[in-house]
């Protein structure tokens, strides 16, 4: 009886040990709500900016995102973009890019050229240990075309990766495409 009673007691106090544990798993920090992607595209040396936005004020509602573009490019003109990121269910609209920027070592923006637009990007700022971050960049406008360019943000991805959204893995935070055309 003793034994039962021994082994009883530890059993107890064993479990009593692992309910207080500090191995309880950290709380998952929540994805923001970026319901608007801006993107400024003005070009060096002066001239009149191109941008592009898409709103999806429902986010996963039944109405899809309202996708502006506000004019073309110029063939063979270099412009400086960026992108600012809103989350417009708030009031005053909460700035995403702000927390995108503070964690830049777990964020990357992608962007791809569609094969039938001649143009391509380079990033314009890194993380803090110069691997691409991309919330600022240039497009280089080659030749008259039209075509798509898609802009993409990743988090939790691997770093340094080979540009592509394959290699980087990670969850995808925004993903737009936008129709634009090179006069």
């Amino acid at each position: 009886m003793k034994t039962i009673q021994a082994l009883s007691l530890f059993a107890l106090a064993g479990l009593l040990l692992t309910s207080c544990s500090s191995d309880d798993p950290e709380p998952v920090n929540e994805e923001e709500v970026i319901t608007t992607m801006t993107i400024t595209l003005t070009p060096q040396g002066g001239g009149t900016a191109v941008q592009l936005q898409s709103k999806d004020l429902d986010g996963d509602g039944p109405e899809p995102p309202v996708i502006t573009v506000s004019g073309n490019f110029s063939a063979r003109t270099v412009y400086n973009g960026s992108i600012v990121l809103l989350n417009e269910t708030e009031t005053p609209p909460d700035n995403i890019t702000v927390e995108v920027e503070e964690e830049a070592d777990e964020h990357q923006f992608f962007y791809t050229v569609g094969a039938s637009l001649s143009g391509r990007t380079e990033y314009s700022n890194v993380d803090s240990n110069g691997n691409p971050l991309g919330t600022q960049f240039t497009f280089s406008a080659g030749d008259e075309s039209t075509g798509d360019l898609t802009f993409t943000l990743r988090h939790d991805l691997k770093k340094p990766n080979d540009g592509t959204l394959a290699d980087a893995g990670g969850e995808t935070d925004i993903a737009q495409t936008f129709p634009v055309v090179i006069e």
